[in-house]
């Protein structure tokens, strides 16, 4: 469970990162077209015409200041946005039910040996398929982020077989 709470802080990072990224390269090829979206959301907001003007006229004056205030209102990073819990862990139910049960799967239709070999192979192919997932949504080079998700569960795994064998003895 820490490994994927790992991936998931590093991908939802990855992510922001990202969309940050190309909020910036949007206000430096658009400056004046990134103001006016601006001009219309505190609008939008109720701030009047001299406000709106004092406040679009001082970020374009600050740069990283703009990018945050951008961030904040275009992107909604940081919202406030409350998640449903019920859903949340519903999706997380059937995520760890599927997770569990697709390395178990070849152990009832196979002899043990082969089935190990299947259930291997498969794990690592989907392990393989959701850190190139990760590269995407993250904007990171994808092969390096599928090794890297690969590795990690490879660690978590080996952990969990060393705690089991302590356990055990």
């Amino acid at each position: 469970m820490m490994a994927g709470t790992f991936l998931d802080v590093e991908s939802t990072n990855d992510q922001a990162k990202a969309q940050l990224a190309q909020e910036q390269t949007e206000i430096d090829k658009n400056l004046e077209g990134e103001k006016q979206e601006l001009r219309d959301r505190l609008r939008t907001a109720g701030f009047n015409d001299q406000d709106t003007t004092a406040v679009v006229d001082a970020l374009a004056r600050h740069p990283k200041t703009l990018l945050k205030v951008e961030a904040a209102s275009e992107l909604q990073l940081g919202s406030l946005e409350q998640k449903n819990p019920f859903v949340q862990s519903i999706w997380m139910f059937i995520s760890d039910l599927f997770a569990a049960s697709v390395p178990v799967i070849p152990f009832a239709f196979l002899p043990l040996e082969n089935a190990r070999l299947v259930s291997l192979i498969i794990t690592a192919l989907l392990l393989l398929l959701l850190g190139v997932g990760r590269g995407l949504v993250g904007h990171r080079n994808v092969l390096v982020t599928a090794l890297e998700t690969l590795g990690i569960a490879t660690a978590a795994a080996v952990a969990g077989f060393l705690v089991g064998k302590l356990v055990t003895h």
